[in-house]
């Protein structure tokens, strides 16, 4: 079995919206991320993916956040860490490469002293050095005139252009956890493959691990090496990425599948839907969160929340229509 780098158990990220009511926005998610993998989190907006990665990198607090659970890194407890001892972590052995480019990067500080900073408050080195590793940085993903660079300020680049320091920036320390939450996101087709080609090149020049948030399931198909699907804060498949592909189980992992668009399809062929939409986290149903989008629901999916369920050593599924076929491992 594969050594695992990061290790989530039964995670749970409630908040606080009134004195006697909570919503639960990550309920008892349990994963891992093996060393030099990448696994990608899947679903649509409102899952709970995003919170799920915020949680781990420890920036939500409490209150409004009540966070219960376990998350490891490489063995060690991050959760109830104090915050002095995050700091040393956050950045350093695991980074984070947010949504918007634009409202990540502070619109007053210039490139090269926002790169900088990272590597003088975590390497302990001189300005001196800290600039030689900022252009080093920079022509590591992809500009050329990387001295220029350093004296320009955000709003002068383009999204593609932010998006790719904002990953040198993640890769200043040579994390082992990259978080990259849909890094792709507002972005045209062609700059969004160089990010994800530039993703890899990192991956492989630091020989880290990737936890890539995200909604695009080509992204998924070109990057991830397992798959965790994620609906109403709780994970309903995890697979391999082919598994996923060529056997999906959750008829919600189907429904995504299908309302993807063919190469192969007839040009005027309408794409599948799923209908309705992911209910907010304050009105999640008592049983299956999906039942009342599902197709083959049943009358026992509106009263008990399906557990997880082992189809294969490496499948595992929430949905009873699988109970026959569950396994233990």
């Amino acid at each position: 079995m594969a050594e695992p780098l990061l290790e989530v158990k039964n995670l749970k990220t409630y908040f606080q919206v009134s004195k006697d009511k909570e919503v639960k926005a990550v309920d008892g998610v349990s994963f891992r991320v093996n060393k030099g993998e990448t696994l990608a989190v899947v679903g649509e907006s409102g899952s709970g993916k995003s919170v799920t990665s915020l949680t781990i990198m420890g920036l939500l607090f409490s209150p409004p956040a009540k966070i219960e659970g376990s998350v490891k890194l490489e063995g060690n407890e991050l959760i109830g860490l104090p915050d002095r001892k995050l700091d040393r972590i956050r950045g350093n052995e695991m980074s984070m490469i947010f949504q918007e480019p634009m409202t990540s990067l502070n619109p007053v500080f210039s490139i090269g002293n926002q790169i900088s900073e990272v590597l003088v408050k975590h390497k302990h080195i001189s300005k001196k050095q800290a600039k030689e590793e900022t252009i080093r940085l920079l022509k590591l993903v992809g500009f050329s005139r990387a001295e220029e660079m350093l004296k320009e300020f955000p709003h002068q680049l383009s999204g593609g252009m932010r998006q790719r320091v904002m990953i040198a920036i993640a890769m200043a320390c040579n994390p082992k956890l990259l978080i990259a939450d849909e890094p792709t996101t507002a972005l045209d087709v062609t700059i969004q493959q160089q990010i994800l080609d530039l993703m890899l090149k990192v991956k492989e020049e630091f020989q880290s691990s990737i936890l890539l948030i995200t909604h695009d399931l080509g992204v998924v198909a070109e990057m991830a090496d397992r798959v965790l699907v994620m609906y109403g804060g709780q994970i309903v498949e995890e697979a391999s990425a082919y598994n996923l592909f060529t056997e999906p189980k959750h008829p919600y992992t189907v429904g995504l599948l299908n309302s993807m668009p063919k190469i192969d399809s007839e040009q005027k062929q309408r794409l599948d839907a799923i209908p309705g939409s992911v209910p907010p986290a304050h009105r999640f149903p008592h049983g299956c969160r999906f039942a009342a989008r599902c197709s083959h629901a049943k009358d026992e999916c509106t009263k008990e929340n399906p557990d997880l369920l082992n189809i294969t050593v490496n499948h595992t599924v929430r949905c009873v229509l699988y109970k026959e076929e569950a396994v233990s491992v």
